[in-house]
């Protein structure tokens, strides 16, 4: 088996994708992109943008090999959408790419109604077979039962998580961010080698309570004390205090868990997390977003100007 991870917070944008090939199958999990549209009160940099279409043409790219693509959920860094604003992938880049592709993908009954309409709009864009999984497993892939999109009393609704199994075990745990026993318990009883999963958005500092944060380390310890390859990203990877979280989760359970850019051998770029200064760094004229939805702007200059940054600490300083 081989994983690659394509899109997560510590590669720069936020997503959660990943392509997993194994002997038989190649199967793309969670195709889909954001920048978080506003951050700090300002729009993401034009790093960001450059960074973002870069990842959005290796989605495109797996997503023509891909004979099965996974959507743990309609969120929309999880999926391409037929409303997506200028940083997220755009369903027309999709469509008629691949329609020998299986789509995996949950109950229609059990999404909310913006999902259910998200849902209806990619079955009339794509041409693929849409499969709902009927039992849990089909082949080297199972899906778990509908678990919360993090707190249980949250509106976030649910997701179904995917393990894969070939000569050892990967399970991508999407959205769950560690905040439910329900989705922990799940995991443990797939005995995964390698684990990706969103840990909490401590970047939400005046809607994450103390006992959430609190359930989310208890969880993440008993994974790491269970699982040699944990990897934690996504929502947990927004600010700098995710990184502070995996030096100090990897010190208490004395196995070393990682992010996705780690697992990937590339520099930690939290681009979100550093807007502000990018900002600063690499000032950006008035209207040049506006232009660029237009198609009248390109991110060329930025990526420019970046190459010495985007290998450098610079973009992952611990702050």
């Amino acid at each position: 088996m081989d994983i690659e991870i394509i899109g997560a917070e510590s590669l720069g944008v936020r997503s959660l994708c990943c392509f997993v090939k194994t002997k038989d199958k190649k199967i793309l999990i969670d195709p889909g992109i954001a920048l978080g549209y506003t951050r700090y009160g300002l729009l993401p940099h034009p790093l960001q943008v450059a960074v973002g279409e870069r990842i959005q043409r290796k989605i495109l790219k797996r997503w023509s090999e891909a004979t099965d693509i996974v959507f743990s959920h309609y969120h929309g860094d999880h999926i391409p959408l037929v409303d997506a604003n200028p940083y997220q992938l755009n369903i027309n880049k999709v469509a008629n790419l691949n329609a020998d592709a299986n789509i995996w993908t949950k109950n229609p009954s059990l999404l909310s109604q913006t999902q259910k309409k998200r849902a209806n709009a990619l079955v009339c864009v794509l041409k693929n077979k849409i499969v709902e999984p009927k039992g849990n497993t089909h082949g080297a892939l199972e899906f778990s039962k509908p678990v919360f999109h993090g707190d249980k009393n949250s509106n976030m609704g649910t997701v179904m998580m995917t393990r894969i199994e070939e000569d050892y075990v990967f399970v991508h745990g999407s959205d769950i961010q560690l905040l439910t026993d329900e989705a922990t318990s799940e995991i443990l009883h797939w005995k995964p080698d390698i684990l990706i999963v969103s840990g909490p958005p401590l970047y939400l500092v005046n809607r994450v309570s103390k006992h959430q944060i609190n359930k989310a380390w208890h969880n993440a310890e008993l994974l790491s004390q269970k699982i040699d390859g944990l990897i934690l990203d996504h929502h947990l990877m927004r600010n700098f205090e995710g990184i502070k979280w995996l030096k100090r989760l990897s010190s208490k359970t004395g196995k070393e868990v990682i992010c996705s850019a780690d697992f990937m051998k590339k520099p930690r770029m939290l681009l979100e997390a550093r807007r502000k200064e990018l900002y600063t760094e690499m000032p950006v004229p008035d209207g040049w977003h506006k232009d660029y939805a237009k198609g009248k702007e390109n991110t060329d200059k930025y990526w420019d100007l970046a190459k010495g940054l985007y290998n450098s600490v610079r973009l992952s300083e611990e702050k």
